[in-house]
């Protein structure tokens, strides 16, 4: 199927043999306002799978989306002798569910808080044709606040112009940005693509990538659980792989929630999943939270260092109240 670029947001007849795949989990407000993009895209996915408990079946019933609901693997705190402990929700193995069901060989991954652009959709199938055995990944802008109540019902019906979302976001200043206007495809220029060997920017955000690939990668490693590491793991691999990774300036707005600096609500699962990380990597991930959780006396740790991370103290009330930021765009 050929589809020619469109810049009118409102043509939504076209619809391209691609899996969107979602996992969430108590954040059904920013899941309806990333059904409502996909709705109003200038060709839609034929298929989304959101790994789910807790959406709202009449309301996902109001999308006109091919929607397949999976059912999400949290897990409560189970008694282990005489240890308590709590497997988080677990992102990697309900993403790994969501391509085992997919339906279509062209998958695109995006996060619960994503906003797609209208364009989203179609430049990633174009791509993706391009590059078949590639991984690509979106340019991320950060909404500076949460959408209003009023704002999600524009959004809804397509009368949210999306000019807004740009100026109520802003580019993160610590990750490779494209120029904003290599984002806007023409009427013969598809939006900007850039190759790069730093596997270390993915994040798994929003990124497309065909099944055989995926399969290839072998999904995520599930060894990670709770927050941290397993999107760097994902590349690292593609990259052992000789699986080429590439950049786009297709943008997916990240929808604004409160956020720790640095994160002390995950202090637990980063240090696992950096241990496990270095055990299979020989390199350390997240360093820059591993530095301030050793600035803080949390752990001991440098980067030069071969063992193994152990927690030294978890972090106080007071220091979790002043590492909250409710109004941070990211992390």
């Amino acid at each position: 199927m050929t589809i020619q670029p469109t810049s009118n947001a409102s043509t939504t007849s076209n619809t391209v043999s691609m899996t969107v795949i979602t996992t969430c989990y108590g954040r059904n407000r920013h899941l309806y306002n990333l059904l409502s993009s996909l709705e109003n895209s200038s060709v839609k996915p034929a298929e989304i799978i959101i790994v789910n408990d807790d959406a709202d079946p009449n309301q996902l019933a109001e999308f006109s989306l091919n929607i397949v609901k999976l059912p999400t693997t949290v897990k409560s705190a189970v008694n282990n002798g005489d240890d308590i402990k709590t497997t988080e929700f677990d992102i990697g193995h309900n993403r790994n569910l969501g391509a085992l069901q997919a339906t279509h060989d062209m998958l695109i991954f995006l996060d619960v808080d994503c906003i797609v652009a209208p364009t989203f959709i179609e430049q990633m199938y174009k791509k993706l044709l391009q590059y078949p055995n590639a991984l690509l990944m979106g340019q991320p802008r950060y909404l500076t606040r949460p959408l209003s109540v009023e704002e999600n019902a524009q959004l809804k019906i397509n009368h949210l112009p999306f000019s807004i979302l740009d100026k109520l976001s802003v580019y993160n200043p610590y990750r490779y940005n494209f120029d904003e206007a290599d984002s806007y495809p023409t009427e013969t220029e598809q939006t900007a693509i850039k190759q790069t060997d730093d596997y270390g920017a993915f994040w798994s955000l929003c990124f497309a990538i065909k099944r055989q690939t995926f399969d290839k990668i072998g999904g995520f490693d599930t060894q990670y659980t709770g927050y941290g590491a397993e999107d760097t793991d994902f590349a690292f691999t593609a990259r052992q792989l000789d699986i080429d990774f590439y950049l786009t300036a297709d943008i997916a707005y990240h929808q604004q929630h409160s956020v720790y600096r640095p994160p002390l609500n995950h202090l637990n699962s980063i240090i696992v999943n950096a241990n496990c990380f270095y055990q299979k990597w020989h390199c350390w991930p997240m360093t820059g939270w591993l530095s301030q959780f050793s600035d803080m006396d949390l752990i001991d740790w440098t980067e030069e260092q071969s063992s193994l991370i152990a927690v030294r103290r978890e972090p106080n009330d007071n220091e979790i109240k002043r590492a909250h930021c409710p109004n941070a765009p990211y992390v």
